[in-house]
């Protein structure tokens, strides 16, 4: 695989797809899950999207339940939770493995571009990537960072 935007993901209908759909944005691509301490960050990274979505920022949610079962089994409770609960409407994905032999190669591609501290491994959810216009990974946070201390990155990529 050569190119990010060559990755096959499963939309949350199951409509399969790549991320060439996103070639030219900045992406912000998240693990997520609805019953994790951090699941409030769906707040600033819905806020962040409508803020930026017109200048070229797509945040994408892709639900994993790998870490302590803090995700519904039913794709549909997932997304009816982020909705209801959050307003989320940026793009949502098929519940996916983030680690481990089944990790999805999207998560694989992103953690060999960009290490977390230690280890390649994601540790939590809501792990933060960022790709450039490019489809170069920018950076990597933690899920402690919030995500409006990564706007600064978002906007110096979305006008670089």
């Amino acid at each position: 695989m050569t190119s990010i935007y060559e990755i096959p993901v499963t939309k949350s209908n199951g409509e399969e797809t790549s991320l060439a759909e996103y070639k030219g944005k900045v992406m912000m691509i998240v693990n997520t899950a609805s019953k994790c301490g951090f699941t409030p960050q769906f707040k600033e990274l819905q806020g962040l999207y409508e803020e930026y979505e017109q200048e070229g920022l797509v945040v994408l949610g892709f639900p994993c339940d790998q870490f302590m079962n803090q995700e519904f089994d039913q794709q549909e409770e997932i997304i009816e939770f982020c909705q209801l609960n959050y307003g989320v409407s940026f793009p949502m994905f098929k519940k996916t493995d983030v680690k481990g032999k089944e990790a999805h190669p999207l998560f694989k591609f992103l953690t060999s571009e960009k290490k977390g501290l230690l280890v390649s491994d994601i540790k939590w959810n809501f792990t933060k990537f960022l790709v450039d216009r490019n489809g170069e990974v920018f950076d990597r946070y933690s899920p402690q960072t919030n995500p409006r201390k990564i706007e600064d990155d978002i906007k110096k990529l979305l006008n670089g």
